[in-house]
């Protein structure tokens, strides 16, 4: 990535085409915390810092790092947490059709049995799923019924969901 023969959008194009897919693969299912989403952003900004350089100031002839903003101009693609909850979205679709007679839906939304360890519970993916639709402004419905009352099983629950896109 940091070779100076490839130029940078061929050196994106890997990092889109054959990089992101595989971090991201079965990311639909993750349950990602707080310090897990942080740790994909600073992975995502140290790839792109090595794809794209350094950059020199022209007044003062010093390089120095790109920051969030300047990535942003030129690097216009979704970051990859925001790609995790957008895929995971669409999962939550395909999941609520599923209903109880398959093993995916029983694992990803089954109720724990038995006593849980002490201290903070962790995060669920069902909790995940609520706090993205209330990051897209549909606080308090329940996903389930959001994604079954689109009018064919199997389209996406974003496309069900009149509050508005994920994505920008």
């Amino acid at each position: 990535m940091s070779s100076s023969l490839l130029t940078k959008n061929l050196k994106v194009n890997v990092y889109r085409t054959i990089i992101l897919p595989v971090v991201l693969y079965g990311c639909e299912t993750w349950s990602l915390a707080l310090r897990q989403e942080r740790r994909l952003r600073v992975f995502e900004n140290r790839v792109l810092r090595r794809i794209l350089g350094p950059n020199k100031n022209e007044v003062k002839g010093e390089w120095r790092k790109l920051h969030k903003e300047e990535f942003n101009d030129l690097y216009s693609s979704p970051t990859t947490v925001r790609v995790i909850k957008s895929r995971r979205i669409r999962w939550v679709g395909h999941l609520a059709c599923m209903r109880q007679r398959r093993g995916v839906y029983r694992v990803l939304v089954g109720k724990y049995e038995g006593k849980r360890p002490f201290g903070r519970p962790s995060r669920r993916w069902e909790d995940n799923i609520k706090m993205n639709l209330q990051e897209m402004g549909c606080g308090g419905m329940d996903w389930i019924e959001l994604a079954q009352d689109s009018d064919k099983c199997g389209n996406e629950l974003s496309d069900s969901i009149k509050c508005g896109e994920f994505l920008d």
